[in-house]
């Protein structure tokens, strides 16, 4: 089969796209035969070294929508089922930047029935880690909330699935997406001026780092997206950072949102697998509003 990958680190002349063996599902896992697979900044860090692993292939792409094709022994799934999945790609020498891949049968989810594969496949990693991150926050109906990047991927799933449980969110973005942003349920908007200590969290899916922990109450939470990478607690303040997991069960529970007509899905720009490295120059332009998705 034909997979994009990185067997050294570069811009985006880096991305190849190489003949492997098809993989095999082991013992609860199965095989997806992809459809449509998103790409993501993630994908980016992974080309230029970012997270290690000089000198080894590492395959890229962490979003899947496809066809179970094959079931491994034990695994609960039906051949012939579409689906969508995360394919946690970290060191990992294949992804979901492939024509098939193998993941968990517990970090699959039966595919959204209102949308197309192509918008399908920009749900799992960013609506999973806005939900994880938001799960760090631990927030109640009623409660204050600043999301950071809020026009973006993840912050705009953020931004959407707060406003559904009731918390009242401001949302921080560029002037030309308060529109949007609005649009999403955030009762309030802003090009970057909160007050200080006035918001009872605050996620920072812009990355904003040090400006962001100050808009937190004294004794509220904040939460950033880089793994290890959250600011040291202060007054009181709970820090944390998300590291996305797959969750089969969490999953569903966005596909139904998003037939239920709650999360919108984004699509910018399709492109074929082997146009990789044209995605990911795509990417590193810039200003893109929805996902880039790669098309087998």
């Amino acid at each position: 089969m034909r997979a994009a990958v990185v067997t050294s680190f570069g811009g985006p002349e880096a991305v190849e796209i190489v003949e492997v063996e098809t993989p095999e599902p082991g013992a609860g896992e199965v095989r997806i035969k992809v459809a449509a697979a998103a790409l993501n900044p993630v994908d980016a860090g992974v080309r230029v070294g970012a997270f290690g692993g000089a000198g080894r292939r590492l395959g890229l792409g962490w979003d899947i929508a496809g066809t179970l094709d094959a079931v491994g022994a034990g695994a609960d799934r039906q051949v012939g089922e579409e689906v969508v999945a995360l394919h946690y790609g970290m060191g990992a020498d294949l992804g979901s930047h492939a024509e098939y891949v193998v993941v968990p049968a517990a970090a699959v989810a039966k595919a959204p029935t209102t949308v197309d594969t192509v918008h399908a496949a920009t749900l799992p990693l960013n609506a999973l880690a806005a939900a994880q991150a938001l799960d760090l926050l631990s927030l109640d109906p009623g409660q204050s909330l600043v999301v950071t990047g809020a026009a973006g991927a993840l912050g705009g799933f953020a931004v959407r699935l707060a406003a559904h449980r009731g918390v009242t969110v401001t949302g921080v973005a560029r002037p030309a997406d308060e529109e949007f942003v609005r649009s999403l349920g955030a009762a309030h908007f802003s090009t970057g001026q909160v007050a200080a200590g006035g918001a009872g969290a605050v996620l920072d899916a812009a990355q904003l780092g040090e400006r962001a922990p100050a808009w937190v109450r004294d004794g509220g939470a904040f939460t950033g997206v880089i793994p290890g990478a959250q600011p040291a607690s202060v007054r009181g303040v709970r820090t944390a950072a998300v590291e996305v997991a797959a969750d089969g069960a969490r999953l569903a529970e966005l596909v139904r949102l998003v037939d239920d007509g709650v999360l919108t899905l984004r699509v910018a720009e399709t492109f074929a697998l082997a146009e990789a490295a044209k995605a990911h120059a795509r990417l590193a332009e810039g200003g893109i509003r929805g996902r880039l998705v790669l098309v087998p």
